[in-house]
This record gives C-alpha cells, structure tokens and sequence, in this order.
C-alpha cells in the first residue's frame, strides 16, 4: 500500500491575520516524515466551521489521515470538535473521565473549574482520547469514512507532548508494516551560494532512494538528505561532502559559532572582536552560547572613525589614507582587539551595511573581515547582497568562517 498519506490543517484566524506564525505544521512535517509517513498537504483555515469541515472533507477524499491543530479551548470561537464531529457524521458526547480530571486539575490549582471547561469534555461519539498533560484541551482520534481524523491543541508544547506521547503511538501501531522510519542527515555550509552547490553537485548525481534539499538562509545553506536506506545515505552524505569540501562546516544542528568555539578551546586560545557596521552582531551571536566565557574575552562596537581610534587603536592615518571601510581597518581592528584584551585571537569587521552609505568604489553591501591569531592573518572583502539586516547577519557567518578556516 505504501506509505501513509497524511494532510495537516491549521485552525485559527490568529494564523490567518498573522498575529501567530503557525509553527505547528513545520513540526509536524518533520516528525511525521522521520517515522516514514508521506505529508502531501498543509493547509490553514480560520475558525469558521464550515470552511474547517470544507478543508478536512477535501483533504480525507485523498490521504489516510488528517492531523488538525488548533481550536479545542474552552471558549466560543473554538469550534473545531463541532466541525470535525460533522466531518465523521458523528454526534459529540461528553465523556465524565474527563470531566473529573478537568475538576482535579482546577481544585490542584485552587480553582474551581468554569462551566465554559465543559467543552473540552466533548468528543465525537467512538473517538479514542487524546491525554494533554500540559494543559486542559485533550485531543482525539476519530474514524472517518475515507481517513482517520485527529484533533491537537493548538500551544506548540502542549501539540508536541500529546503528538509524542499519545498519537505517534497510535499511528505506528495502525499503519504497522506500512511505515518505513527515513535517516535525516544535515550539512551545514556557508561562504558558498546556493547555485553553485547545485552547480558542484549537479554531475556528483545523487544515490537513488536519497532525497537531496537546499535550505538557504542568511547564513548559508543546508543540504537536507534523506533515505529509507541508512547505509546509502552516509555514502551520500560523504560523498556530498567531499564535493562541497571546506564550505562544510558543520553536521546536523550545531551553529557556527560552535564550531569555532570547539577549535579555539583545543588550541587554549582566547578571542575578542571589534565591529563597526555589526554593531555588535558577532559577539551577541558567540555569547548566546552557554560556556562563551571560556574563550570570549569581549567585544567592541566601534562605529565612528574616533571611536576606531580610542577603542582599537587603527591609526587615524590608517584611516585617512585607506578609508574606514577598508582591508587595512578590518585588520587594524582585528589586531586592536587583541591587544585591548590580550586575547590570542581578535576578529575586525567593517563595512557599508546600507541603505545608504554607499560609493561607487564602495556600494552598500562592501564588506571587509579580518581575523588575526599566533598562527595567522587572514583578510576578505565582501561584496552581500540583502537588506541592512541580511548584510550584517551575512558579515558575521563571514567573520566567523574566516577565523574557522584560519584555525
């Protein structure tokens, strides 16, 4: 039969209007895919019950099962069981376990329960409960004519435990023999666009069966593989990162600033940085990390040219003759760093963060990082692309893998 198709539906016109980012179907997706299940739809609807009972018809027609969040408060505009239950052609009932444990977990808090918590007590006739121990909307399971029908809070947390706990069980136990689990395997690049991976790996050819994604951001790309079979996807992923080579910085979820971080507690070395346009950036991003202090000394923002030459010492004929956003700034910067803090390692940034600022021979996006240790020195002008904030996020990952390539 193959693998289980399943549609999720957002409910909420908080999801609609924009004042939540539905963070609930990106969860989903990747957790459903990782136990083998194929997502074919995500869609989102406001809490109107009849555009709700409209989504879920057209999506069970084609899947196995329809996964929904959101819409199971206490309150009035909460009408996702109500809809639901007329998906399935059942009556909603109310079920006294429930009710009794809604009483305990008010009279725990020393509360009394209000009549409006009835609702949560209510469940299409034959629908197998869902246990929420984070908060007071259990969810449910229901038989539909064409597909399974699944009712989750809608609080992120509250959507993960009960996903977790009391639904994927279900579902391997259901779909057994039909679920085949897919390895995941990420590799963190940076400094390279997303074309010209394409362009490296498009003669690689990927192994058949593996699944390759590019995941662009302002901090570079992840290539996203995955495969039923987990001996293809390591000689994939080894051979993808052979090809890409030093542009791969990382595997799975660690940061960046990780990894510099581990290179620079081998070596016993220390770092401290000095930014003009980042203002900052770079240093909010290594100290974000528990364990910073072991090897993060301090950082300056030195934006202004008299700020350039009290705080990190760049010689103001520096300045004069080569500009503040020049190679030999950044490496002054760089070196004032170190000496400010007698760290082994210093980091300068400069650069045109935009919008405006730029010149001809300079144009906003002209972005020059230095980096300066016992070992080496290391310069690199930048020409980004982005808006201001883009520009900075991007001279930050570029400093930062310029001191990782260094060390």
């Amino acid at each position: 039969m193959g693998a289980p198709a399943v549609a999720l539906v957002s409910i909420g016109d908080e999801l609609l209007n924009g004042t939540s980012v539905n963070t609930n179907a990106a969860w989903l997706g990747r957790i459903l895919a990782s136990e083998g299940a194929r997502v074919t739809r995500s869609v989102t609807v406001g809490d109107d019950p009849a555009g709700i009972v409209k989504a879920v018809q057209r999506e069970a027609a084609e899947s196995d099962a329809v996964i929904c969040t959101g819409g199971l408060g206490p309150t009035e505009d909460d009408r996702t069981r109500n809809a639901l239950a007329r998906v399935v052609g059942r009556e909603l009932r109310q079920d006294d376990s429930v009710v009794a444990w809604l009483r305990r977990r008010f009279e725990s808090r020393g509360r009394e329960m209000p009549a409006s918590n009835l609702r949560q007590a209510l469940f299409p006739e034959g629908a197998v409960v869902l246990a929420n121990r984070l908060g007071s909307a259990p969810g449910f399971l229901a038989e539909g004519d064409d597909a399974v029908v699944v009712a989750l809070p809608g609080p992120p947390a509250e959507m993960r435990a009960m996903s977790e706990e009391a639904l994927l069980p279900l579902l391997r136990d259901r779909w057994a023999g039909r679920l085949a689990p897919v390895a995941h395997r990420v590799l963190r690049t940076t400094g390279v666009a997303e074309s010209e991976l394409a362009d490296r790996l498009e003669e690689f050819g990927v192994q058949q069966g593996v699944a390759l994604a590019y995941l662009p951001s302002t901090r570079g790309v992840d290539l996203h593989l995955r495969a039923t079979d987990e001996p293809a996807l390591e000689e994939t992923a080894a051979r993808v990162s052979a090809a890409v080579g030093e542009n791969v910085y990382a595997e799975g979820g660690s940061d960046l600033v990780e990894v510099v971080a581990m290179a620079l507690r081998e070596r016993g070395w220390r770092l401290a940085t000095a930014e003009s346009c980042t203002g900052g950036l770079l240093a909010q991003r290594i100290t974000a990390f528990a364990g910073s202090s072991d090897y993060f000394l301090g950082g300056l923002i030195a934006y202004s040219n008299e700020a350039k030459t009290a705080l990190a010492d760049v010689p103001a004929g520096v300045l004069e003759a080569h500009g503040a956003v020049s190679a030999e700034v950044a490496e002054a910067l760089a070196s004032g760093a170190r000496a400010r803090f007698g760290a082994e390692a210093g980091v300068g940034i400069t650069g045109v963060a935009g919008p405006g600022g730029g010149t001809r021979d300079k144009p906003v996006g002209t972005v020059y990082v230095a980096a300066r240790t016992p070992e080496a020195d290391g310069v690199r002008v930048l020409r980004l692309v982005g808006d201001r904030a883009a520009i900075r996020e991007r001279a930050a990952q570029a400093a930062l893998d310029l001191l990782r390539r260094m060390l």
